[in-house]
């Protein structure tokens, strides 16, 4: 009720005005569910796109796995992105560093950061490449996830595979 008052929030605790301010951020950024799923659907299909563009860019000579290790990264990064449309920001990041997902969480991030590190600052094309590889098997870690049990499966049939 405080919140909705055009009156100064000088008065109110400190804590009182933080829970105003979210709340007006929540009330201005809130999306209607169709506009969350074409926002995901936009998001989702760029991540794609700049992931298939890195794959035919790794053919261009000399700078090629440079751009294919950036645009694989970008879009592996829209596509983990397109899920704060679902979701929202703030659910996102706490499903994210949940402790059953922190490893593969983390794993995905520094995977990102060591291939574009690789790309630019070491200029190590097979690092690059290495790293863009331990970022799909992280990712794809970080996804199987999100699906109850999908972990145990993939678990087992590398057990009966290997074994």
């Amino acid at each position: 009720e405080t919140c909705r008052t055009n009156v100064s929030l000088s008065f109110l605790k400190e804590e009182t005005r933080k829970n105003c301010f979210l709340l007006s951020v929540v009330e201005a950024s809130s999306l209607s569910w169709a506009t969350r799923i074409k926002g995901f659907i936009t998001c989702f299909a760029a991540g794609i796109v700049c992931s298939l563009l890195g794959t035919l860019l790794l053919w261009v000579p000399r700078k090629g796995l440079y751009l294919f290790a950036v645009f694989y990264t970008l879009g592996n990064i829209a596509s983990i992105g397109s899920t704060v449309f679902l979701m929202g920001p703030m659910k996102q990041l706490k499903r994210m560093f949940e402790p059953t997902r922190l490893i593969a969480t983390v794993m995905v991030l520094l995977c990102f950061v060591l291939t574009l590190c690789s790309a630019f600052w070491w200029r190590n094309k097979g690092l690059a490449l290495i790293f863009c590889i331990l970022q799909a098997l992280a990712l794809t870690w970080y996804s199987l996830s999100f699906i109850p049990f999908a972990r145990d499966a993939v678990k087992k049939c590398f057990a009966v595979c290997l074994a």
